[in-house]
């Protein structure tokens, strides 16, 4: 009856059918039922299985591996009977499996082995684009390394990151040109792609460690993606190094607004838990915009029955669930909009909505004003230099192609990640301000050398710049002068600080 008031005895049995209801959903079932699998897998081992493992720690001990071992020993592994065969053990006609020592082993760690307890996990990783940064063998950064660079370059350079592409010798052991290596893109003998040891450092494997930005500063860092930059520039790094101590990162979930409050690090943000979303090695999923191209576009999210997923740019018709693409059927999509709202779930377990509103319309402001300013007209001119025969179609043979190059990969790409990770410098000095002293002062003159090397003159370069950059009011400037009005309002600016006269 409504209104009536409930006895405790009643309150109390509510209580408890609530909870039997949640505990005994599919969801809560399914996760406790892996978990229990994996659990018993490792405390049930063969009698044969346990006794190699110990085999294995007889040699590689305290004595004689003491940085294994111990790192090992103070692992969650070893809490739960995990140890050197269960992970390096290989099966008959395995590829990298050679014997050793009466056992058939492996020196690769793959995520399919690490799949027979972590399979949701692994799963993620495959489709993630952390598993397709091998692909770089396809790319101009590979030319660049390959080419220009040297191979041994790339060996201990490049693929350190994005992975090799593991070769094994006649005795089934990797090559030492491909091997050590833990790139996130590592392609394995064994089909499966990259390397969970690249983020959860062995022997460890510490949820806690890979938490840490200084863990993905390995890899995103430098001129052309200076995350870690960034991020310590942030206010979001610098509180992280402030209250480090606050921030948990042993806990098991690890959620945050409720396990830390003091700051987000990278995982907080690309991969672990909300008080709504579950953790996910699946680190393209809540990014709304790719700020890797020369263009940057929005993307929507195209997971397949096949276990993989690809990005379709915004403005390309999407396909309906149910459709068959690449040879599978379309099980979900996630629109940009969705994948920004699984993000925009992040910053609210800190800040206000109107502040994450601000925020994305800060950082859409500026990747428009790249792209549209800059990125956009550039690469018009570039093509049409190509199609009229000014410039070859081959890569990197000319001074305007590598300073379009740096102005797209490394300033461009500064800017756009300083934008989205709260960094000012990296939006503007090391970002927008570099765009542009590039653009007006290498890109347009190499633009008219280039014209004039093949017409004794520069009036196609000036038909250019007129129907690609003349139209853009941020160009005006160039073009026409800064004008007397924008000079006396800085020079008011400037002398209401410094004194009269001080803007000579």
């Amino acid at each position: 009856m409504m209104g009536s008031v409930r006895s405790p005895a009643q309150l109390l049995w509510a209580l408890l059918c609530l909870l039997a209801m949640v505990f005994a959903s599919p969801a809560f079932a399914a996760d406790q039922l892996t978990k229990k699998v994996a659990v018993d897998r490792m405390n049930k081992k063969s009698p044969a299985d346990a006794a190699m493992g110990k085999k294995c720690i007889s040699c590689h001990g305290p004595a004689d591996d003491p940085g294994i071992y111990g790192e090992w020993k103070k692992s969650s592994h070893a809490a739960k009977n995990v140890d050197c065969y269960d992970c390096h053990k290989a099966k008959q006609g395995e590829k990298a499996g050679f014997e050793h020592h009466g056992a058939l082993i492996q020196v690769i760690v793959t995520p399919k082995t690490c799949a027979n307890c972590h399979e949701a996990e692994v799963a993620q990783q495959q489709r993630s684009h952390h598993a397709k940064a091998g692909n770089i063998l396809a790319s101009l950064d590979n030319l660049l390394g390959e080419v220009i660079g040297g191979p041994a370059a790339v060996n201990a350079g490049c693929l350190q990151c994005h992975g090799s592409t593991v070769v094994l010798n006649e005795k089934g052991r990797p090559t030492p040109q491909t091997w050590p290596n833990t790139g996130i893109g590592r392609i394995n003998t064994d089909g499966s792609l990259g390397s969970c040891s690249a983020c959860h450092v062995r022997h460890s494997f510490s949820s806690a460690q890979a938490r840490t930005p200084d863990t993905c500063g390995k890899c995103h860092m430098g001129p052309d993606h200076p995350q870690i930059e960034i991020y310590n520039e942030s206010k979001h790094g610098i509180t992280y190094r402030a209250k480090i101590d606050e921030m948990n990162l042993k806990s098991k979930k690890w959620v945050v607004g409720d396990d830390y409050t003091a700051a987000p690090t990278c995982a907080t943000c690309h991969m672990s838990a909300t008080r709504d979303q579950k953790v996910t090695h699946d680190v393209g999923e809540r990014i709304s915009w790719t700020l890797r191209p020369a263009v940057s576009t929005k993307l929507n999210m195209i997971r397949l029955s096949s276990g993989d997923e690809f990005d379709q740019p915004e403005g390309k018709p999407l396909p309906k669930v149910g459709d068959e693409v690449n040879g599978a059927k379309v099980v979900e999509i996630l629109t940009w909009e969705k994948r920004r709202d699984k993000m925009k779930d992040v910053c609210v377990a800190c800040h206000s909505a109107n502040t994450v509103e601000g925020h994305y319309k800060q950082f859409d402001d500026l990747v428009e004003l790249y792209n549209d300013k800059y990125a956009k007209p550039i690469a018009a001119v570039m093509k049409d230099l190509e199609d009229k025969g000014y410039l070859t179609h081959e890569p990197m043979d000319a001074k305007i192609k590598w300073t379009w190059f740096e102005i797209w990969h490394h300033e461009g790409r500064r800017a756009r990640h300083g934008a989205s990770m709260s960094g000012p410098d990296y939006t503007w000095w090391q970002g927008i301000y570099e765009v542009s002293q590039h653009t007006y002062f290498k890109w347009i003159p190499e633009l008219k050398e280039v014209v004039r090397k093949k017409d004794g003159n520069e009036d196609y370069a000036n038909a250019l710049l007129d129907k690609y950059f003349k139209p853009i009011s941020g160009h005006d400037w160039f073009f026409n002068g800064m004008g007397k009005d924008a000079i006396d309002k800085v020079r008011k600016g400037y002398e209401d600080r410094y004194g009269k006269g001080a803007l000579k």
